[in-house]
């Protein structure tokens, strides 16, 4: 008695997920921050998914222990990864799983760059799996029995959770297998198997029958629900309806049923209730009666029949004999109790007890997202901090430049090089000279270039993939169900914008710098010779040495040595905001813990406030000292140049002093500018690279979906059935007019049977109702003749309107008010047409054109029939 249904595994394509994975290790992760361990976990889960999806698995729960490890890890790394068509692209390809081909060859698949697809397949394949280990298991004994109520609660969790989730985790219509629809009926499946061994245990442990009862009829219920999601659901897959799914789900209510009055009349002979234990017994035997005329082929109910037999005989008898007690109509018995002691499994994650994190040093993305504006903010303050100083700084080296100071203190002589220009002079020299800054100014447009070109390549590919994707478009109008590469290349093309603004901003900066350069290349030649030509080159002036010892130019000298040390504190001040750090990751970690979202502005602000706040008040105090003694500076240098003695020679001399300091900034700050601009066009070139990756990647991804798309289209093109033409009508179906009718009359056109057609797929003709069983036998004794013409009306079979055909119509339960747990069907209930579908006839009329083989379709079509199989068109 006891049939299982088991549902079977989707298949998937080979996927590598190790390459794309690395690539955006190494683009975001640096050597130091665990990159080769994250390397090391993408190899692990790449041979985990081949252990749970590349090879056929064996109905063991070891085999499903890989299943739940993968999709583990699958919920586990799906926050880490930016997995999406346009960023990390990983294309997942699954078949049907309950397409089994054409007679042209092919399955149903699905192909998309999305996780979530990836993560329902393989939930379908765990609820897959444990339906057929739950069905493997020994019912025979308790162990079997626990085991298979565990397994087929998993799948009724495994299922339900798929219904929930798979919508929103697609952009496209799935596959028949894992639509809301199908997943739904699947999982009451398996929960009203799971109640039934559970009725099972009842049973062997020869419980209370009052218990019994009541997780029988609780079971019917179950099954009866299961039966109704299926029965009016056109867009199930023929697997419910060519597998036998959906008479044992039909004839399983009426045993469930038949179960629960048997134990219900045990129970009413114990209370001396006699009469009700005749009036449960009939019922009994009305199913048990309904179930071997109509799906004796599906379940053997022999032995349930004989029991409640005898136990109605034996009743009746005692009855007749003994208590003479009314046998109450069927209405009037009370309804039996229900006792549901199962319910699916809740899908929470991790699902494995021995799930181990790959990637668990790994942060989400969100808080990748939140450290990266939280770097942001903070480069902007240091940035902001560090410009400051250094604009400073740069403020009174042009005062003091301006002012001919420190030289104009030093160059009291008047016929020797000042002191602070020479140290200038050994500078430049030691720090290249203008070798240096002509080879950093050589090799910017070397750099520039190979910028230009990676960028250039990335926005070319990106192109010539975007003109593919609409060419092809156009050709196939809206069987083209994909993105559109134009949609999709957006954030690319936004990115590939704002690296074309960096690069002509960095063009611009050349051109300054440049310009700057040529300004001062002479002065910085001449501060580039020795000591001798230095000062030959300089103009000599009357000595100024009665103003060696003046209070004046000892002022003077106290305020530079105080502008000096200003800057000294500026460089350690400089250093320490560089090196200021905040462990930013534990704390986004923790928020997003605790609320299950990141305030990254609220977070970043408090903490930067708490850095930098008092470098801030720093830097501000540095500029307002500066500022003050810039200003004493000014008024002792005017003083300074008062008393000092004018001439045409010294003013000359006093010129080429500042010509000479200007020059020794001007160096230092080219020399700042174009380290940095080298360093720029270095660091940039690397931002390009890894764009480039990403639009070769995407691309690459998007030509593979190309391909098999394509791949699909002609094929279901080639599945596409030319214009049929329709078969003379069978002589049985003929009208009782028509039997009349001379034989001349069956060339008319025949009209085709009606049948129902949807927009969403093509659907297979309706085929005819078989005849009365009388009718045939009665021809079967006549031998047909070779070349006959048609069936004269007198030995055609002809059905009586009305009548009751003797192949099982479905299960006409038994109904009466007041009475839960059965549901009225109609009586000329057909179980070989659920839905849309028709099951396959056991038998073949005579003058019937032949059927094709819907068990084996793979086998060639029988002559005569003129309609191919048709293709499944998954909904777009």
């Amino acid at each position: 008695m006891a049939t299982f249904i088991s549902v079977p595994l989707k298949k998937s394509s080979e996927v590598d997920l190790v390459k794309p994975l690395t690539k955006f290790i190494s683009a975001t992760y640096s050597a130091a921050e665990d990159q080769g361990e994250y390397v090391r976990a993408a190899e692990e889960l790449n041979k985990l998914r081949k252990s749970a999806v590349g090879r056929p698995l064996d109905k063991h729960e070891s085999s499903l222990e890989v299943l739940l490890r993968y999709y583990d890890q699958l919920c586990a790394i799906e926050p880490k990864f930016p997995f999406s068509e346009n960023q990390l692209c990983l294309t997942f390809t699954w078949k049907d799983a309950f397409d089994k081909g054409s007679l042209f060859g092919g399955s149903v698949k699905l192909a998309l760059a999305s996780l979530g697809y990836e993560k329902s397949c393989v939930l379908f394949n765990i609820g897959a799996l444990a339906s057929q280990i739950a069905y493997e298991q020994n019912f025979d004994n308790d162990e079997g029995l626990k085991t298979a109520a565990k397994y087929y609660q998993l799948a009724s969790g495994a299922f339900s959770y798929i219904k929930d989730t798979v919508l929103s985790a697609l952009n496209r219509e799935p596959t028949m297998d894992i639509s809301p629809d199908a997943v739904g009926a699947l999982s009451q499946i398996m929960l009203a198997q799971a109640q039934e061994v559970f009725f099972l245990k009842a049973t062997s442990d020869k419980m209370k029958d009052a218990i019994i009862a009541r997780l029988a009829n609780q079971a019917a219920d179950f099954y009866g629900d299961a039966f109704k999601q299926c029965q009016y659901k056109e867009n199930l897959p023929k697997y419910f309806y060519f597998q036998e799914v959906l008479p044992v789900l039909a004839a399983k209510h009426c045993i469930m049923q038949a179960n629960a009055e048997y134990h219900q009349s045990l129970l009413a002979k114990q209370q001396k209730k006699f009469g009700e234990e005749i009036g449960r017994l009939q019922h009994a035997t009305e199913l048990v009666k309904t179930v071997a005329s109509r799906y004796d082929e599906y379940i053997n109910v022999k032995d349930l029949s004989d029991k409640i037999s005898r136990a109605l005989t034996a009743a009746k008898k005692d009855n007749d004999f003994i208590y003479h007690d009314r046998v109450p109509d069927l209405k009037d018995l009370e309804a039996i109790g229900k006792a549901a002691l199962v319910k699916s499994t809740v899908i929470k994650v991790p699902i494995s007890q021995k799930f181990t994190d790959l990637f668990e040093k790994m942060v989400p993305l969100a808080v990748q997202h939140s450290m990266s504006v939280y770097n942001s903010r903070k480069a902007e303050i240091v940035n902001r901090l560090i410009g400051q100083m250094r604009e400073a700084t740069n403020l009174s080296n042009g005062v003091l430049a301006s002012l001919n100071l420190p030289a104009a203190v030093e160059d009291l002589s008047g016929d020797s090089i000042p002191q602070s220009i020479l140290e200038k002079s050994r500078a430049i020299i030691q720090q290249g000279g203008l070798q240096s800054i002509d080879q950093l100014i050589k090799d910017l447009p070397e750099l520039l270039q190979r910028n230009r070109e990676i960028l250039d390549e990335s926005v070319r590919i990106l192109d010539e993939e975007e003109a593919t994707d609409n060419e092809l478009r156009n050709k196939f109008g809206q069987r083209w169900q994909r993105t559109a590469s134009n949609d999709l290349y957006k954030p690319l093309r936004t990115e590939g914008g704002n690296l074309c603004k960096f690069l002509d901003q960095a063009v611009q900066a050349d051109k300054v710098v440049k310009e700057r350069y040529s300004t001062h290349r002479d002065m910085i030649a001449l501060l580039c010779k020795p000591e001798a030509e230095l000062n030959a080159a300089m103009p000599s002036a009357n000595p100024a040495k009665t103003l060696q010892g003046s209070e004046v130019v000892s002022v003077l000298r106290a305020l530079l040595a105080n502008i000096n040390e200003v800057k000294m504190e500026r460089e350690k001040l400089e250093n320490d905001i560089k090196s200021a750090q905040c462990d930013m990751t534990s704390k986004f970690l923790t928020a997003l813990a605790q609320d299950g979202a990141i305030n990254e502005e609220a977070i970043s602000v408090t903490e930067l406030d708490n850095i930098y706040g008092g470098y801030t008040q720093k830097v501000q105090q540095s500029l307002k000292n500066q500022e003050e003694i810039l200003g004493n500076i000014q008024n002792s240098h005017q003083e300074f140049s008062t008393m000092k003695q004018s001439n045409a020679d010294a003013n000359q001399r006093e010129e080429m002093l500042k010509k000479l300091a200007a020059a020794h900034d001007s160096y230092v700050e080219l020399s700042n500018n174009l380290r940095e601009g080298t360093k720029f066009y270095n660091e940039l070139t690397e931002i390009l690279l890894k764009f480039q990756n990403k639009c070769s990647d995407i691309v690459f991804a998007r030509k593979t979906e190309r391909d098999e798309l394509l791949k699909d289209l002609q094929q279901n093109i080639a599945r596409q059935p030319s214009a049929p033409s329709f078969p003379a009508v069978p002589a049985y179906q003929s009208t009782p007019s028509s039997t009349t009718t001379p034989a001349t009359a069956t060339s008319s056109v025949p009209t085709p049977a009606p049948r129902t057609v949807f927009q969403s797929k093509p659907q297979p003709p309706a085929r005819p109702p078989p005849p009365a069983i009388q009718a045939q036998a009665a021809n079967t004794s006549t031998p047909p003749v070779s070349g006959a013409g048609p069936i004269p009306p007198a030995t055609q079979p002809v059905s009586t309107p009305g009548a009751t055909p003797s192949i099982a119509q479905g299960p006409p339960y038994p109904t009466y008010q007041g009475y839960p747990g059965c549901y009225q069907m109609p009586v000329a209930y057909n179980p070989y047409a659920y839905g849309q579908y028709n099951m396959p006839y056991m038998y073949q009329a005579p003058g019937q054109a032949p059927y094709p083989n819907v068990q084996h379709p793979q086998q060639p079509q029988q002559p005569g029939y003129p309609y191919p199989q048709q293709p499944y068109y998954p909904q777009q």
